[in-house]
């Protein structure tokens, strides 16, 4: 970065100093320091820029008194250091670079990368990917070193960490927190292990944010993750609330708990327990012991899209939806388009959900398994579906899963019990056939408002 920028960047992180103090009359100050700082080009976010904007101009708006409660629940210097790194960092400064690679590169760069730091965990959740690959597998510390070193070279400062248990590695986590003080790092957590401890080492650190796994209300959870586990998730986030410390829940729904986990009483729980977003995941038939019968019904899964909707327009927390969410990133993001997934084993996953591989970081550098055969043959489909309500190559278009497959040869990377390509995407064949005309439907609504809105009432 030239000496412009660093002054720049300077400036904007003092000016952020002063945001807290008066929210309402400096966040719109701080916005026009961002706005400069992005400029207008084809990678600045434009968009999602003059939406924030917006949304800070609005007091009435769900959105805006989130991110007051920010300033007002979250630790000054936590909030410094996340705004730092994720804002300036990873998605301004490492977009630009990452948009620049893959258009003379001819191949994706993502913006995160999801690492499993280990196959381990304490729980046995009924549907967990992690749970296929056993408790053996383990990433050496160098090994994970050595991957955020390769991605920042290619602008990529955001990590998230999923296993497994990721914080049965906790001590090595927080050691690369330390060492990559640059970067924004997110571990997707059952929470049993946080204690106070790991608490205040969070805290000394500010860029390192837990995701809480529960599945509603504590039957639901518990019938899922294990007696006693709902109300050891409740105190990991009670001590997180009270240590000021920002962090997210995360939820998967099944056909069995989506009226628990969609509740305006658990939305508003979750607000209460301090989570300041919350990630929606749809159940996924991975793994040869898969329960394809949990998979949501077409009508209860158009029930989770409107029901999103509707949470981000009325309740301070932001709830995002993988799956539903599609057409606000035009369809598919993984195979490294926007992230991939590099297992205990070190392979290279196109998806956390889809466990096949042609590479792995301890034979290839991160530039070579982008540019491999399996994830060229995403960077070259995607988008799968014109229908980005239907984004997935394996949940709502397996043909495209088994082509690709088929065509680069590679291997299901499952140690403990390998499922084919075929036996997995049969069991997606029924529900893609359900649900594309309920996704039509709403696609088509959706493309229709958004010209309405474009040129006005009529």
């Amino acid at each position: 970065m030239d000496t412009s920028g660093k002054m720049f960047r300077h400036g904007v992180l003092r000016a952020l100093d002063y945001v807290g103090k008066d929210p309402d009359k400096n966040l719109p100050k701080l916005m026009k320091w961002v706005d400069r700082f992005a400029g207008n080009g084809e990678n600045s976010m434009e968009s999602q820029r003059a939406v924030f904007r917006k949304l800070i101009n609005d007091p009435n708006d769900s959105m805006h008194k989130l991110v007051w409660s920010i300033w007002e629940d979250i630790d000054g210097n936590v909030v410094k250091t996340m705004f730092e790194n994720f804002l300036l960092n990873a998605v301004l400064t490492g977009w630009q670079k990452e948009q620049q690679l893959r258009a003379s590169l001819n191949c994706n760069v993502p913006w995160a990368i999801l690492m499993d730091p280990t196959s381990a965990c304490n729980l046995h959740c009924t549907g967990c990917w992690a749970a296929e690959y056993g408790n053996k597998l383990n990433l050496t510390f160098e090994e994970m070193d050595s991957v955020i070193k390769q991605g920042k070279d290619l602008g990529i400062y955001f990590y998230i960490f999923t296993g497994g248990e990721p914080l049965v590695r906790k001590d090595d986590l927080i050691q690369l927190c330390l060492i990559h003080d640059d970067c924004i790092f997110m571990t997707f957590t059952n929470g049993t292990l946080i204690d106070e401890y790991f608490a205040d080492q969070l805290l000394e650190l500010g860029n390192f944010m837990p995701v809480i796994s529960v599945e509603g209300f504590e039957e639901a959870t518990d019938s899922r993750r294990g007696s006693g586990t709902y109300k050891k998730a409740v105190r990991a986030m009670r001590l997180l609330k009270e240590k000021r410390l920002p962090f997210g829940v995360s939820c998967c729904y099944t056909r069995r708990n989506i009226d628990s986990i969609s509740s305006d009483d658990f939305f508003d729980q979750m607000v209460e327990w301090g989570a300041k977003f919350a990630w929606y995941f749809h159940y996924m038939p991975v793994g040869n012991d898969a329960v394809p019968e949990l998979m949501p019904t077409p009508e209860q899964r158009e029930y989770m899209y409107h029901k999103i909707r509707e949470a981000r327009a009325t309740k301070p927390i932001f709830a995002m939806d993988f799956q539903n969410d599609g057409e606000y990133v035009d369809g598919c993001v993984a195979g490294g388009r926007r992230y991939f997934h590099i297992n205990a084993n070190g392979d290279a996953d196109p998806c956390v959900f889809i466990h096949y591989s042609d590479s792995n970081i301890k034979e290839k550098t991160l530039l070579e398994i982008l540019q491999s055969p399996l994830f060229m043959a995403y960077h070259d489909g995607q988008p799968f579906n014109d229908n980005h309500l239907r984004p997935c190559p394996m949940l709502e278009n397996p043909e495209k899963l088994r082509e690709i497959i088929s065509k680069t040869g590679a291997k299901s990377t499952d140690p403990e019990s390998p499922e084919s390509a075929d036996h997995l995407c049969d069991k997606c064949v029924c529900y893609a056939k359900n649900w594309k005309p309920t996704a039509d439907k709403l696609w088509s609504d959706s493309r229709r408002m958004k010209v309405k809105s474009s040129v006005g009432d009529p």
